[in-house]
């Protein structure tokens, strides 16, 4: 007997966690390894990797960056070149300390990011003006050693991109930051249709050994929020570190100035919480490896699968396509594309063919709309577009009507009681009240917004005079 999988996920509103674990696995995204908190990518799950990947890399080319590759081992020695850096990572480091069946004299560190391998690197190529600026982007896997981990949003290994650069001044990597902040926000608002907030981060929560990080926040269907993307400016405090120096064109022996800038595969776990309903995934067109899935009903009459066939030679010229020819149940086949949350779904059977129509049924909004064959390549091509635009409008409408002002901590306390989602309230800069924000309630700063408001002149825990208006939540 043939499962309906859709009835085997928990409802959201139920219990949130779950249904996430429910569809990961029911949509057949992942599968657990024998390692803790390790996650097998499935075919479709990584198919979904590689359409953001192949949308990111090219942007990031066009922005003049080459991808290069670095080595998975860090020597101890030289992870603890930058003090700052290998104490915010010292806690989720791997250690490698034998070879075959021989101790190691010198540990070695499974990369948890690459920034002092960059750093040796550039030490050995950078030597003039010339040389500058330095765009380098890597593709590749990094393990940090997770308490808690849950699939694409916490694993102790993930994939991701990492790009790092080398700048002439301070002016030029502090664009670059901004820059490369900018990509991943139009990737994250064009591409996977989910809105997001712009800023800074606090000096707490900042990356390790950084001038100064910005980020791109989003917020979830429960309410929480992930950070989805970060651009580290570094100053030249690496470089300093590495003796990463060059000859300006006076002669004189400078210092570079860096960039770090990273964006994860938990931007499918994004994807899945932000969109995701109690049938399944839900995925943004542009980002969807399948846009229409062609489901041919009562496919062993005659003429049926040949219509279904060149159906599907013709949709490919346009979007992305396939046929499901098993002989699976329609019905089935239905539940199936719907947990999958592929855009749209095209039925076409005998009489569909006598009348000269299909049947396009939406994801988004589960709609049917009869199509006259002439007329499917402008309706499937209008139908992408607006569920794309609705998704987009619809995350943003959850965004909005979950994000509150605090005055006080009364008021914060009792907001977060009552609702979860971005508080916006005045924050003085302190790290103490930063602190006792969260140990209070539970809730971290995710963002000093590039736009600012004033919601009151006053912190919101310590009542003294604020300095900035901060983006709270608790979070992923």
């Amino acid at each position: 007997m043939q499962k309906d999988f859709v009835r085997e996920i928990t409802a959201m509103d139920e219990d949130f966690a779950q249904w996430y674990t429910d569809v990961v696995k029911k949509a057949d995204l992942v599968d657990y390894s024998s390692v803790r908190g390790s996650m097998i990518i499935r075919p479709y799950g990584y198919a979904l990797w590689e359409m953001i990947k192949d949308e990111l890399d090219t942007q990031i080319k066009k922005t003049g960056h080459q991808n290069v590759y670095m080595p998975l081992f860090i020597p101890e020695s030289l992870l603890q070149r930058e003090k700052d850096h290998i104490e915010g990572f010292a806690p989720e480091v791997a250690w490698v300390t034998h070879g075959g069946s021989e101790e190691l004299t010198e540990r070695l560190c499974v990369r948890p990011t690459s920034e002092v391998l960059f750093c040796e690197h550039y030490k050995n190529i950078i030597h003039s003006y010339r040389d500058l600026p330095k765009l380098y982007n890597q593709w590749g896997n990094v393990v940090r050693w997770e308490k808690t981990t849950r699939p694409f949003l916490r694993t102790l290994e993930f994939l991701w991109q990492e790009g790092h650069t080398c700048h002439a001044t301070d002016e030029e990597a502090h664009e670059e930051t901004t820059k490369m902040l900018n990509v991943y926000g139009d990737l994250l608002e064009n591409i996977l249709a989910i809105p997001v907030i712009k800023g800074q981060k606090t000096e707490k929560e900042k990356f390790a050994g950084a001038k100064f990080t910005y980020t791109v926040e989003s917020l979830m269907h429960d309410g929480k929020a992930l950070q989805s993307g970060t651009s580290h400016h570094f100053g030249d405090g690496f470089a300093k570190a590495f003796g990463i120096q060059y000859t300006d064109k006076e002669g004189k022996l400078q210092y570079v100035h860096q960039t770090s800038w990273g964006l994860t595969t938990r931007v499918i776990g994004a994807m899945i919480m932000v969109h995701g309903d109690d049938r399944g995934l839900v995925i943004p067109p542009k980002a969807a490896p399948i846009q229409v899935m062609i489901v041919p009903v009562a496919q062993h009459k005659e003429g049926v699968l040949d219509f279904a066939y060149d159906l599907k030679e013709t949709i490919s010229t346009y979007a992305r396509v396939d046929l499901d020819a098993s002989d699976k149940k329609p019905g089935w086949k239905f539940n199936e594309y719907e947990m999958k949350g592929i855009p749209i779904r095209l039925e076409v059977g005998p009489k569909d063919i006598e009348k000269g129509q299909v049947v396009l049924a939406r994801r988004d909004t589960g709609e049917k709309i009869f199509t006259p064959i002439e007329d499917i390549e402008s309706a499937i091509i209008k139908l992408l577009d607006e569920i794309q635009h609705n998704l987009y409008q619809k995350a943003l409408q959850l965004r909005e009507e979950k994000t509150t002002k605090a005055i006080n901590m009364k008021e914060f306390k009792e907001t977060l009681e009552k609702r979860s989602g971005f508080i916006k309230a005045m924050w003085c800069g302190d790290l103490e009240c930063e602190e006792k924000i969260k140990e209070e309630t539970g809730a971290t700063s995710r963002c000093i917004p590039f736009e600012q408001e004033e919601i009151t002149k006053e912190c919101v825990c310590c009542g003294k005079k604020a300095e900035s208006m901060v983006y709270w939540a608790k979070a992923y």
